[in-house]
């Protein structure tokens, strides 16, 4: 019977990698899994964290627990967001170590990268360069992630990896019409101008950066399949300075053509125009997947689907779909 602890099992990853547990389970796979909510258990509490670990023992350990928010947010809160995220992987990390945790999987971000660097971004890219100013202490903290796990493996002898995932979407998406991104920005704004009939959509810029963007599912996927990967393969395929392993896709697209995807999902039919007198932010981020690709796994889940499906989840679950909240976001 294998024990796994996943840390953050309310968020849209963690929810995602939960639901994939549960499913094994229900198949008969033989998984005891261990989840607490923030109330009943405070990640940055090292005491609380040390108790309930030498008290659960578990055989592994998903850390997809993180402060999160938008550039507003890590702009207004630098310090919350480096301290939160320092203190959930200081705990998590060094007491799944005392408890005897073998197996860890920490996941990041794709902003981990310099600010100005090569593209498709590749895992050997990291500490290369400045980072982008307006999410610098959410990095920071995130690199600190992989080096405490690569640290504990060299000392202790653990097998704690990592994952960064690119641009993700899905079910249990923020849909906040002030604090969401991009995509689930742009879902609410098609949403309400199909709803009322809006003649044409403006989006930001020219239109002409390019995003990827990988559904959560494809994300939980890929998480077990590296989580799952025995010992020998998996540091045959990574450094041990080096040992963190991009997620994504590996294709991406503009962002006026993400917008008329979501146009057609959503049945707008109107005008999609864009505003070039507004930032269009950095041309391009996409991930290189070579490594994991070469370990044997690949997204499945295709662009248009993944948004039909997340579209359907903003009806069945969103306030603001069911016609509670009219106003169109701020985008």
């Amino acid at each position: 019977m294998m024990k796994i602890f996943v840390a953050g099992h309310r968020g849209m990853v963690g929810g995602a990698i939960t639901r994939k547990l549960e499913a094994r389970r229900s198949q008969g796979e033989p998984l005891e899994l261990v989840t607490r909510s923030r109330d009943e258990l405070d990640l940055t509490d090292q005491h609380a964290v040390r108790d309930f670990l030498q008290n659960e023992r578990p055989d592994a350990v998903v850390l997809a627990a993180a402060k999160v928010g938008g550039i507003h947010a890590n702009n207004t809160y630098p310090a919350e967001f480096m301290y939160e995220n320092l203190m959930i992987e200081a705990n998590v990390i060094h007491q799944s170590y005392a408890a005897g945790v073998q197996r860890l999987l920490f996941l990041g971000s794709s902003c981990i990268y310099p600010k100005a660097v090569a593209q498709p971004m590749s895992e050997a890219a990291l500490l290369t360069g400045v980072l982008e100013s307006t999410n610098e202490p959410y990095a920071v903290a995130k690199i600190a992630g992989i080096k405490l796990c690569e640290s504990y493996n060299r000392q202790y002898g653990t097998d704690y990896r990592s994952v960064m995932p690119t641009n993700l979407y899905g079910p249990g998406d923020n849909f906040h019409p002030e604090n969401s991104h991009v995509l689930p920005a742009l879902i609410r704004r098609f949403h309400h101008a199909a709803r009322n009939g809006a003649s044409e959509v403006t989006i930001w810029g020219t239109g002409t950066p390019r995003r990827e963007f990988l559904h959560v599912d494809d994300m939980a996927e890929a998480s077990l399949f590296v989580l799952d990967l025995d010992q020998q393969h998996y540091e045959a395929n990574t450094e041990p300075m080096l040992s963190h392993i991009n997620v994504g896709c590996g294709t991406d697209v503009s962002i006026l053509e993400l917008a008329q995807i979501v146009a057609r999902v959503t049945g707008y039919n109107g005008a999609v125009v864009t505003d070039a007198s507004k930032p269009d932010g950095t041309m391009r981020k996409l991930m290189n997947v070579d490594r994991l690709s070469q370990m044997g796994w690949r997204a499945q889940i295709e662009l248009e689907e993944g948004i039909a499906q997340t579209y359907r989840w903003f009806l069945d679950h969103a306030t603001e779909a069911r016609g509670l909240d009219v106003e169109a976001s701020k985008f």
